[in-house]
C-alpha cells in the first residue's frame, strides 16, 4: 500500500495525482515529437477537468503553465506560450497602495469628496444648483446616521463649504429635507407576525358551551 507521506510532492491539487504522474512520464520520452504531442494530450485532459475557466481569455496559456510547474520545469517541449519561470512560485505579490490622506469628517466617508470635487467644475446653473442641493441632503442624512437626535441646516452648510473649500454654497431660496422626514425613512419596518405553523388548527368553542351561554 502506498500512503501519501511516501509519495512526491503535489504541485497543483486541483489536477490530482494521476495527472502528475502523466506528466512526469511525458518528461522520460526521449524523442521531443512525441514529448510534445503526448503533453497536447495532457493539456486537453486538464482543460476537461477545468471547464469553468475556459470563460477566461488566457485560458490555454494558464494551462500550459500549469503543465510546466507540475514537470517541476524539467519538461522541454515545443510550447506555443513563452515559457515560464521559477521565480513565479517564490515571487511575492507586490503591496497595496492606500491613500494616506486624512478624512477631515468621517462620518460622510470619502466618496462624498470625489462628488463634491466633481460639482465643483459644474458650470453655474440649474443642474449644479439641483447637485449641490442634492449632497447638502445627503450630507444630513449622513449626519442623522450618527447622531439621531437633531442636526442644524446652518452646520451642514458649514461642512459643506469646508469640504468644498468655499466653492460650493446653497442658494437661499433651496432648503433641506426636515430631520424628521428623514429620521423617519430610516425607520425599520415593525416586524409581522410569524405565520402560523403547518397543521396548526385554532381553537373552535364546542356548540354544547355556546348553547350553555345562552340559557
Amino acid at each position: 500500500m502506498e500512503y501519501n507521506t511516501t509519495r512526491g510532492k503535489l504541485f497543483i491539487r486541483e489536477y490530482g495525482r494521476n495527472t502528475q504522474k502523466l506528466i512526469k512520464y511525458v518528461t522520460t520520452i526521449p524523442d521531443k515529437e512525441k514529448r510534445t504531442k503526448f503533453a497536447r494530450t495532457i493539456i486537453q485532459i486538464m482543460a476537461q477537468m477545468n471547464p469553468a475557466a475556459r470563460e477566461t481569455g488566457d485560458f490555454r496559456h494558464k494551462l500550459w503553465d500549469h503543465l510546466h510547474i507540475m514537470s517541476d520545469f524539467k519538461l522541454d517541449v515545443d510550447c506555443p506560450y513563452p515559457l515560464p519561470s521559477s521565480d513565479i512560485l517564490i515571487a511575492k505579490p507586490e503591496k497595496l497602495k492606500y491613500s494616506d490622506s486624512d478624512i477631515e469628517f468621517k462620518i460622510y466617508g470619502r466618496n462624498i469628496k470625489r462628488i463634491i470635487d466633481a460639482a465643483i467644475k459644474y458650470e453655474d446653473g440649474p443642474e449644479k444648483d439641483a447637485l449641490v442641493h442634492a449632497i447638502a441632503n445627503h450630507l444630513k442624512k449622513s449626519y442623522l446616521n450618527w447622531n439621531r437626535e437633531s442636526v442644524a441646516d446652518d452646520l451642514i452648510f458649514q461642512h459643506l463649504e469646508s469640504l468644498s473649500n468655499g466653492k460650493l454654497h446653497m442658494k437661499d431660496e433651496l432648503f433641506l429635507n426636515k430631520t424628521s422626514e428623514i429620521l423617519g425613512r430610516n425607520k425599520k419596518k415593525k416586524p409581522t407576525k410569524p405565520l402560523p405553523k403547518k397543521g396548526y388548527k385554532p381553537k373552535v368553542k364546542s356548540k354544547m358551551k355556546m348553547k350553555r351561554k345562552k340559557t
